[in-house]
Order: C-alpha cells, then structure tokens, then sequence
C-alpha cells in the first residue's frame, strides 16, 4: 500500500489572533527579536550593509569572550598598550603606553567608557595587529552567518568597510548572552570609574539601564555617518527579546525610540503554549503494525508568541503520510504540525509517535491482508452494480 499525504485540522487552544499592531519606527534600519520564542517581531532593511559605529565592538568582545573560554587568556592576563592604541581619538579610557590593563578591566572600558583605545589594545594583544585582528573577526563572522558584516577595524572607527547588518547585530547580541553568560552581566554595567582618569567619561551610554524595564545590555554607537544606535536587550518575565535600531538624529530620538520599541515587542504579543508534550493530537493508521493505529504528539511543549488582541479558533495543520510502516521508535518523527497566526512566521514543529510499533506478527499480517480483500472485494462488487 503506498502512503497517501494526509493533511488534518486541529483546533488548538486557543482563540485565532488578530494581527498584531505593526511598529513603524523612525530608525534608518532596525530589527525586534524575540529569544525565547526565536520569533522576529519586526525588521526594518534589517539586511542593508550599514556603518555600525561602536555597535561593532561586540564582535570585538564576541572574539575576546572567544579566547577566555579557549583559555588563552584570563581575566587578569595583561596586555600592552601601544602607541596606535593610546593615539585612538573618540571615546577611551585614557590609557597610556605604561599602563598593562586586564582583560577584565578592558571588557568594562569597551562596554562601560566604549573605549576606541581599549579594543585596539585588545587587537593587537589577541591577534599582534588590528589588521590581523579585523582579518580573524572576517573569517569568524562568516563562520557564525554573519553574512552582511565585514570588519576593517577593532573599534567600529568610520571606515568604508566597516559594515554590519541589523540583523547580524541582533544575532550576535543574542549569541553573547547564550553563549557566555558568565560574561553577560557586564553589559548591565551603569558605571566604570578606570583609574579615575575620566570622570566624565565613567557612565554606560545606554539610556535604557536606569528606565527599570528589564533592559541590561548591550551597546550604543554614533558617528556622523551612522547616527545615532543601540543594540539592546531587556528581559521581562520569562521573556528576553534583543533590539537593534540606527540612523537616529540624537541621543535623545535614541533613547525615546528604544523606550517604545521595548514596550511594544512586551506588550503587544505574549507567550502561549498550544501544544502540550505528550497530548495526543491524532492517531494514525500503521501498517502491518502490531496495532493498527498510534498516537501523534509533539516531543515539548509548543510556546509560541501570539498577538495579544485574539478572537476565534487557532487551528493547527497536521501533516503526515498514511499508513505509516511499521516498525516505529517512541518519539520518531512521522510529520509536521504547522502553526500559521496572521502577521507572524509560520511555526513548523515535528509530529512524534507517543509510543513504539513492532512489526506485527503472524495475526496481524493475516488481519491485513483480509482488510484488504475485502476492500477490494467491495469495490468489484460496487463496479458490477
């Protein structure tokens, strides 16, 4: 018998959603997305090559954070400041060719003061220059899909190739959080007096760690080519979403405009779970199975973001070919469960067998093949009426 595509409605719990209010932001380019659910709330020329201004030191720190988990350095391993290093205009932490920073004070100077000084330290103490360093940041961004960054600098200092997409910003912000949380909290950093050497220099740029809305990270960046940007993150309940926006006209249209794209990523979708691990959502047939039908499930709970505004029923679309073959595994994927909600990407997750089929033995063998004599003999008998 040859398997026949089988496609099924189920209704699932809960009420079909109205779309979502669009966010229409003034940013040159931006992009919302949600971690806990990998959904994309919303992107703006989220793959347009841009100048990133200080945004693109978390590549920087992305490659320092690389070699404190290689073990390469430490913390408290020294590095040297060069005369490149201390000549770096913009923002810096004031360093000076006697002084040996950490790498732990270095990360704050990056975060923290944003120091131009700081990363061309960190280039040449990882890589022995910062154009070997941005060659190692080229190869390292291709290796992670960031496919529409390029790097000709440590510091994100204007440069014609210095260029990163929104997009690429955001998953490098949500990487630095996965994959080095231990690392993490000093992106909520307020504050780093270095050596007292520049007092007014000592605040974190980022407007949104004192609003108390969750937010505490990542990176503010500016120059007259870029404007005005923020790649930032916020955490609210069991949700984490990270943002990037750029081309402001101040820090101020910054500030607001990163205020209102938090509140709108939070407060116009939530979180729901529509399929339960282990629930039943259909049985299938089985063929030459020891039994005749098995269950379909999802092997976790399905949560997924939904408009918060909801009327009517969400149905999900179940997707598999009917019979299956015996023998079957607990938990093999057989199908698909696919989740469409207006204005949202579809969701498509695996369907599972709740629990294992052997082939069947003598019994069901003979139980089929009169199954199917029978259905054949039916349907002679319905040709000759």
């Amino acid at each position: 018998m040859r398997p026949a595509r089988l496609l099924a409605t189920l209704a699932l719990i809960l009420a079909a959603a109205l779309p979502a209010r669009a966010f229409e932001t003034r940013a040159e380019a931006a992009f919302v997305y949600d971690m806990t659910t990998d959904t994309v709330l919303m992107e703006k020329r989220a793959d347009v090559p841009l100048p990133p201004a200080s945004m693109s030191k978390l590549m920087t720190l992305n490659m320092l954070f690389e070699a404190l988990r290689d073990g390469r350095v430490t913390l408290d391993t020294q590095f040297r400041v060069s005369t490149k290093a201390k000549n770096m205009g913009g923002s810096t932490m004031f360093l000076n060719e006697t002084d040996r920073p950490t790498v732990e004070e270095l990360i704050k100077g990056i975060v923290v003061l944003s120091g131009n000084d700081a990363c061309v330290v960190v280039a040449e103490g990882l890589a022995g220059t910062e154009e070997a360093f941005a060659r190692m940041m080229n190869e390292r961004a291709r290796a992670l899909g960031l496919d529409n960054s390029t790097f000709a600098n440590a510091s994100g200092w204007p440069d014609p190739n210095q260029r990163m997409s929104m997009r690429d910003l955001g998953h490098l912000a949500a990487r630095l959080i996965e994959e080095f949380p231990e690392y993490y909290g000093y992106f909520g950093m307020k504050e780093f007096a270095w050596d007292g050497r520049a007092p007014q220099n000592r605040f974190n740029r980022n407007p949104l760690l004192k609003l108390g809305i969750g937010a505490d990270g990542l990176k503010t960046g500016h120059t007259s080519e870029a404007g005005y940007g923020l790649v930032g993150s916020a955490l609210q309940g069991d949700r984490r979403i990270v943002f990037v926006l750029t081309g402001m006209d101040s820090e101020e249209a910054r500030a607001e405009e990163a205020e209102r794209m938090v509140s709108w990523a939070f407060r116009q979708f939530v979180q729901k779970t529509l399929a339960e691990k282990g629930r039943v959502l259909t049985s299938a047939p089985v063929w030459l199975g020891e039994i005749e039908q098995v269950g379909l499930t999802v092997a976790d709970d399905v949560s997924l973001l939904v408009p918060a505004l909801v009327q009517g029923d969400i149905e999900g679309e179940l997707r598999y070919r009917a019979p299956l073959q015996a023998p079957l595994e607990e938990g093999q994927a057989v199908g698909q469960l696919v989740i469409r909600l207006p204005d949202m990407p579809e969701a498509v997750v695996p369907l599972v067998t709740d629990r294992a089929v052997p082939k069947g033995g003598f019994v069901p063998r003979v139980r089929t093949a009169a199954r199917i004599l029978l259905t054949r003999f039916a349907g002679i008998a319905a040709d000759a009426l």
